[in-house]
Parts: structure tokens; C-alpha cells; sequence
């Protein structure tokens, strides 16, 4: 038997399948999505099977193939389905095939891991009497493979066999830790009639072996915690031990998961009845659900139109036709909120990936998925690698998110990995957005998604009315306060009727950059081309891309002069504000500062949505995806700081970012207000966000993209080269550069290399390349020689160069 794997060299020459030969004893472990180790030149590599046959693929000699030395999972984590979709990003992506094997595996699973044996329940005595392996498991239930090998050279072989026959299992210890949990329960092992007798002859003073005893006779077949035996019934473990030696009860290792839900109760939900709309919209969606066939739609609805029950009602229907169901919301929408109304309605059919779990709860939750525990994905962009084996429906809510395109390689768009996913299974594709990102609604228009429309609010809800500020008459009135009139107006008579606001700032920290007065030097990082931003709860100037921090200068660092000071606004600056202009205002304030903690999101947003503050101040966070009843203000300063980013897509962001922030007011009985503070109120970002204009935005965007040269017209490919050497850096993208330059079609265009935006970060001086082309298929096939040139150029070099198509972010 010959396997076809990939291992974890991630350069373009080993991209790969490599042949190994499968020994005979390792045969029954060995299937296709199995990790395994593999001899790779003088090392032990990690590797991949992506196929298995009787020959090997490239010619050459069986004999001189080397063999698999081990086999990592008894089942294995990669479905046929991922390793197809893997190939694909690799191409897709520019990306080598294992980077985007193992972008689809939870980190434990790639960690230098220790392999343990663990005991099943099958394995018993007679089993074990003629295996001193076996003995030993039985005795210590768990054992780490590389003692095994060591202590049993002779039974190695045959483990591979034991794990397939059920009679042992593997997990791995990362860093000292069991990767699965383990709890401790007691079973009794006496009939109810030994019990009885035990029970007559127990002395007065063994008063826990009897509460023991008791409990197990009105619960027989039942089992206990040793946690529960102690918390509830006041059992020790020295009691529990004593009647283990004797042969009463046994004290088991059983796996339980980490469920970061275990502690809240969930009721489910009575469903709403829809609206004349909402069931217009279903219609077709549930027709391509029960049909099991392809189809893609775009669901355009205004904030507070009810998308999400939308959204549930389609993944019921896909439930009950038997198949599977992916909803993917971008991080910071993954809310409670959202998570309570799926644990509600589908129970535990749900498992949840984001990133605020520890790596355990994410490891017990993708386990629940490949063991086909639960039917409904909840998570984030890298939830679509969910390894589902029947998918029927997915779902992309807020599909305009940059968060749902990855920005380290593989660089892939989780939009265009779900589009990949339906097509591949006959599924149905649904994405979601009051504010659509521009290529998609364009694609919509033209008839590769069917689009449908929800341009109401739920109960003919008045949409808020939006009040624009133009922040310089505010100047000339001599209003300095980072409060227009209007606005400080506006909280007060909220505070007074005991309503609650939203302030969105596009900001972190206490001020945006320090800077001199009298010489004007401003602090910047010393390893990136970027200012500090300060931050007052410890008084530190901090870089936002590398983590470089000092401490709060006293005096210029230039000139010495005293007078150096904060300039801009940060949340902590507008807290400081309001506390100042309306005494005793209660802010909770969410940015990245008070949400590193554990759990301080939800809890931040349970004290709001519970009355105990007045004010919900933040950054990106709150702007989407939050529904409180109260909520009748939503205030927007700086609204322009997204609009002057050297980023072609700077107008289309300020007015999602608009549109979705203003969408927190008036959702329910409550009419709302919004009130935006502008520098630029004639831009028409603006102008169409006051009026909830979508289709105005988009005619005059589509008109500024045309002129430019910008997606949805042209596709590109940003190329972008970094070294600590400006010479060497710029001689690496003269090298790439020249030899597209030579190759490009006609109407291709080829922009620098120039410097990047920010030219400098950690210490690495940064040049690109931009490709801007339009129906060219032989992009990626060029891309691909140009890569291997310049690694076989960069060898002595290291510049270290990286593609990403269809790119976010610019900088």
C-alpha cells in the first residue's frame, strides 16, 4: 500500500504529494485526512495523507520508498471534502497546499504534541493475559508512547491493530496538559442483593460507605463524579478508595468536554410570527433546501428588518431535511446575544468557534463536529472549515465584513471558501447585510446571486433619524468639547427620560498621537513608521502593530520643552468627557483595553442590557450586530476618521460603519435618533448614510471604482516584499517586478514596486507590487513561476515576500 502525502515544508518545491510506503502493521490505521510522521531528508516531519493507492504516482521503485512511521489519529481530522477544498486554496490562494491543510485544524492539533495510549472499557484481564502492554495500560489506564516503545519494543507493533479493534485509544498532552478533560466517576459493581448484605454488615462509624451504598440502590445503574459524591453527599475520596479495594465500587477516567456554556440555562424561544416580507424572502431559500440543490442568495434588509430569524427559520428547514447547517458572523459581531438565540432555538444540536474560548473549549467543540454530536456551527471566519460531512445550508451574516478575509497566509476570503463549500455539496448559500460590500451586490445585479430585498424594519418600525453636524460651525460658535450642541443636548434629555445611548468612537486608547507644541515632533514607534498612541489608565505611548510601549514623556524628547501634549480623541478621552460634563453618568466602555479579559465582553454587555449604565461608549465592537430595547441615541464622533485612510474602499467602509452603527437605535417601541459629527458633511458617504440611501451609495461608489480602476472592475493581487535592508528589499521587488513586467498581459496593469504605505514595521523595511487585471486566467499560473524564480533568486537573500489576491487591506 502506497500513501500520497503532503508534508510541512511549506515552500513551492515540496509542494507537493510525496510517496511512502505503508507498513503492513500500520494498514488498518491508515486512511485518507490522517495525520501522520513521516522520514523527510534527515528529519521526522509531519505530513498529511491525501490519497491512497496500491502504486506509487510517480514512478518510482517501491523499494526505495520509505516507510510511514506513525499514524497521529484514529480517525481522522481532514474530510475527503477539506482536502479537495485545501488543493483548491492552495491555487486559489498562492499558498502551499499544508499552509491551508492547516488552517483548517484547531491549534492543538498542530502544537509539537506527545502521543498517550489510554485504556478503553472493553480491555479486562482475560484480554490482557497475554500482553505485558496491555497489562500495564489496564493497571495505569494511560501510558505515553514513547515510553511504550521503549519499555514493550516487541508489542509496538501491534498497537495499531488494538487501536482499530477498539481496545485503545490515542490522545495527545500539548505543554504538559491533557488535551481532553478527564473527570473521575463511581460505578457500583454489586447487585442490589450484595448491596443489601454489605449494608447489613457495615459498622455504625462507616457511615459514608453507607450513604454510598444507599445512594446506588435507588440509583442502580447509575454513576457519580467523585465531585458530586463530595459537594453533594459528603463523600470522601479516602471512603470512596476503601470500598474501590474492595471491590464494591470502581473509579473510572471518563472524558468530558469543556462546554464555555455549561453554567447558563437556555429556554427555548417561541417563534415570532413572520412578516408578509420575511416569508417572501423564504420562499425561495426553502424551495433550494429541499430541492438539495446549488444556490446562492444575497439577502439586502435594512438593520432591524429581521435577517436573523431569516436566518434561523432556513437552517430548521435544513435540519429537518437531514443535512448540516455553518452560520458565520464576523468576531465581533459573535455576541451572547447572538449565541443565546441559536442555544435557544436549536439547543444541543450547536457548537460554537471563536476566538474568546481556550484552546481546550475550541479543541472539545471541533471534536463534537467530527464525531457528529452536533448539526449547527456557530463561529467566525475559520468556522467554515467546520468538518461537517452533510452540508446544507450556509450562512454569511454582515457578508461586508473585512474580518471574514484572513491577513496572514493563506490569505483567503471565507465568502469565497463558503461559495467553494456549496457548490461542492449541492448547498445553499445565504449571505446578509443592511450595507452589502460592493462586489457582492454587484455580482447580485447581474444575476450570479439571486438577490432579495428587505427594506422595512419588523412592525413598520420608523428607521432613527439621523442629524448631521458639521463639526467647523461648531468651531466657529466656539464649542471646543468634542460634544456638538446637538449632541450634548440630545444625552441629557436622554439621561432625564432614563433612556440608554450608544457612542461610537473609531478610536483606541486615550489620544490618537503625542506631539510638541513648541518644536512639533510627534512620538512614533522606534521599530515601525507609525505614531504612539497614549494610553491614560497606565500612562504609556504604545505602538498598535508591534506592542512596542514607553513610558508617558515629561518633556520633548527633541527639544526638551515642556509643553508636549495629547492630541485627537481616544474612548478613554471621551469617557473622561462625559464624566465631566454630566456628573454621575454611568459609561461602559468597550474597546480593546477593557475586553482582553476573559469573559469582560459578555459581561460588559449583561450589566448594559441589565440597566446599569447609561452610556455604551466604544470602537468597532459595538457597532453591529447588538439589540437593546432601550437604546433610543446613537452618537457618532469623528465620523471621517475612515474616510481619509489611503484605502479605495475608505467611503464604502464610513458608510457601513454609519449605516450599522446608527442601526443601534430605535429597534423597538422607542423611536431613536442618530447623530453623526462630521468635518466633511458634503461627502457623499455621509449624505447617502443620513437617508439610508444603499442603492444612491452604490451608483456613486460603482461611478468613483469605475474612474479608478478598482474591484468590482479589476481583480488584484497585492505583492508585498519586507527585509531589514532597504537595498536588499528593493532589489527583491525589482527582481519579481522585472519578470512579470516582461510576461503581463496587455491589460494587465503592473503598479511599482514602490514603498508600502507604512513603510517600516518591526524593524522590516516594506516595498510592493500591485496587479491590477481583469479576465485574465493565466494570472495565477504566472504568479506561480514568478514565485519560484524568486525563491531560487532569494535563496541567499531571505526577503521574505507575500501574495494576497483580491487584498483588504492596503497598508
Amino acid at each position: 500500500m502506497i500513501a500520497h502525502i503532503i508534508v510541512d515544508v511549506p515552500v513551492s518545491r515540496t509542494n507537493r504529494p510525496f510517496d511512502y510506503r505503508v507498513p503492513a502493521w500500520l494498514s488498518p490505521l491508515i486512511q485518507v485526512g490522517s495525520r501522520v510522521v513521516v522520514p523527510f531528508g534527515p528529519r521526522k516531519l509531519q505530513g498529511y495523507v491525501v490519497g491512497i493507492s496500491e502504486n506509487t504516482e510517480h514512478g518510482v521503485d517501491e523499494d526505495r520508498l520509505k516507510d510511514v512511521e506513525q499514524v497521529m489519529d484514529d480517525t481522522p481530522p481532514l474530510t475527503a471534502e477539506l482536502l479537495k477544498m485545501s488543493e483548491w486554496m492552495s491555487g486559489q490562494y498562492l499558498c502551499p497546499w499544508v499552509t491551508a491543510v492547516q488552517a483548517m485544524l484547531p491549534a492543538v492539533l498542530k502544537g509539537k504534541a506527545q502521543k498517550w495510549l489510554t485504556a478503553s472499557d472493553q480491555l479486562d484481564e482475560r484480554i490482557c493475559a497475554n500482553s505485558g502492554l496491555l497489562w500495564e495500560l489496564l493497571r495505569k489506564r494511560q501510558l505515553p508512547l514513547a515510553e511504550v516503545e521503549k519499555q514493550f519494543p516487541d508489542e509496538y507493533m501491534l498497537i495499531p491493530g488494538w487501536i482499530h479493534s477498539g481496545l485503545i485509544t490515542t490522545e495527545y498532552q500539548v505543554k504538559d496538559r491533557i488535551t481532553k478533560k478527564q473527570q473521575s466517576f463511581v460505578k457500583c459493581l454489586l447487585s442490589p442483593e450484595q448491596m443489601m448484605e454489605v449494608l447489613g454488615s457495615l459498622s455504625a462509624r462507616a457511615d459514608q460507605m453507607r450513604r454510598v451504598l444507599e445512594l446506588f440502590l435507588q440509583h442502580p445503574a447509575d454513576s457519580f463524579s467523585i465531585q458530586t459524591m463530595r459537594d453533594e453527599f459528603g463523600v470522601n475520596r479516602s471512603a470512596l478508595k476503601s470500598m474501590e479495594a474492595k471491590g464494591w465500587v470502581a473509579i473510572e477516567q471518563v472524558e468530558v468536554y469543556r462546554d464555555p456554556y455549561a453554567n447558563r440555562r437556555f429556554v427555548e424561544r417561541k417563534k415570532p410570527a413572520f412578516t408578509l416580507r420575511q416569508q417572501e424572502v423564504l420562499a425561495p431559500i426553502i424551495r433550494s433546501i429541499q430541492e438539495s440543490s446549488y444556490a446562492s442568495f444575497l439577502l439586502h434588509g435594512v438593520t432591524g428588518s429581521g435577517k436573523t430569524e431569516v436566518y434561523l427559520e432556513a437552517i430548521e428547514h435544513t435540519l429537518a431535511k437531514g443535512r448540516e447547517a455553518i452560520f458565520l458572523v464576523p468576531e465581533i459581531s459573535l455576541t451572547p446575544q447572538m449565541v443565546e438565540r441559536f442555544k435557544e432555538r436549536f439547543g444541543a444540536d450547536v457548537a460554537v468557534l471563536h476566538s474568546a474560548l481556550s484552546q481546550g473549549e475550541r479543541y472539545d467543540e471541533w471534536r463534537k463536529i467530527i464525531r457528529k454530536q452536533v448539526k449547527v456551527v456557530v463561529g467566525a471566519r475559520s468556522a467554515i472549515f467546520a468538518p461537517f460531512q452533510n452540508v446544507g445550508l450556509i450562512v454569511i451574516d454582515e457578508e461586508h465584513e473585512s474580518s471574514y478575509k484572513q491577513e496572514e497566509t493563506p490569505r483567503y476570503h471565507a465568502r469565497e471558501v463558503a461559495l467553494w463549500r456549496a457548490k461542492e455539496n449541492g448547498a445553499v448559500l445565504l449571505m446578509g447585510s443592511a450595507t452589502p460590500a460592493l462586489e457582492t451586490y454587484a455580482l447580485a445585479t447581474r444575476g450570479r446571486y439571486t438577490l432579495l430585498e428587505m427594506p422595512d424594519r419588523v412592525g413598520h418600525r420608523p428607521m432613527p433619524q439621523v442629524h448631521v453636524v458639521d463639526m467647523r460651525e461648531e468651531l466657529h460658535a466656539e464649542n471646543r468639547s468634542m460634544f456638538s450642541r446637538l449632541l450634548h443636548e440630545m444625552i441629557a434629555d436622554r439621561l432625564k427620560k432614563q433612556e440608554q445611548m450608544v457612542i461610537f468612537l473609531n478610536r483606541r486608547g486615550f489620544s490618537t498621537f503625542v506631539m510638541c507644541r513648541s518644536c512639533g515632533y510627534t512620538l512614533n514607534c522606534i521599530h515601525c513608521d507609525i505614531s504612539l498612541t497614549y494610553h491614560k489608565s497606565n500612562h504609556t505611548a504604545r505602538c498598535h502593530y508591534c506592542g512596542y510601549t514607553i513610558a508617558q514623556p515629561a518633556h520633548c524628547p527633541e527639544c526638551q520643552s515642556e509643553h508636549i501634549r495629547f492630541f485627537g480623541t481616544g474612548t478613554q478621552k471621551v469617557e473622561a468627557e462625559l464624566a465631566k460634563l454630566f456628573p454621575g453618568i454611568r459609561v461602559i466602555r468597550m474597546d480593546v483595553d477593557t475586553t482582553s479579559r476573559k469573559g469582560s465582553h459578555e459581561e460588559l454587555l449583561s450589566k448594559f442590557r441589565q440597566g446599569q449604565g447609561d452610556v455604551l461608549l466604544g470602537t468597532q465592537m459595538i457597532a453591529k450586530g447588538l439589540d437593546f430595547p432601550r437604546v433610543t441615541l446613537a452618537g457618532i464622533i469623528a465620523a471621517d476618521t475612515s474616510l481619509h485612510l489611503p484605502d479605495f474602499r475608505a467611503a464604502e467602509k464610513t458608510f457601513q460603519l454609519l449605516t450599522q452603527v446608527g442601526g443601534r437605535a430605535g429597534r423597538h417601541e422607542l423611536e431613536g435618533d442618530v447623530v453623526i459629527q462630521t468635518y466633511t458633511p458634503e461627502h457623499y458617504s455621509i449624505i447617502h448614510a443620513t437617508r439610508h440611501d444603499y442603492p444612491a451609495f452604490y451608483q456613486d461608489e460603482m461611478l468613483q471604482r469605475r474612474r479608478t480602476g478598482y474591484p468590482p472592475y479589476y481583480r488584484l493581487v497585492l505583492i508585498t516584499f519586507s527585509h531589514e535592508d532597504v537595498p536588499v528589499v528593493i532589489r527583491g521587488a525589482h527582481v519579481l517586478g522585472d519578470f512579470l513586467r516582461q510576461r503581463v498581459a496587455s491589460t494587465t496593469i503592473l503598479l511599482g514596486p514602490v514603498a508600502s504605505p507604512i513603510a517600516r514595521v518591526k524593524d522590516r523595511f516594506r516595498f510592493q507590487i500591485m496587479l491590477k487585471y481583469r479576465d485574465e486566467p493565466n494570472v495565477t499560473e504566472l504568479l506561480t513561476q514568478a514565485t519560484a524564480a524568486f525563491e531560487e533568486w532569494n535563496k541567499q537573500q531571505k526577503v521574505l515576500m507575500t501574495i494576497d489576491v483580491d487584498p483588504y487591506v492596503l497598508l
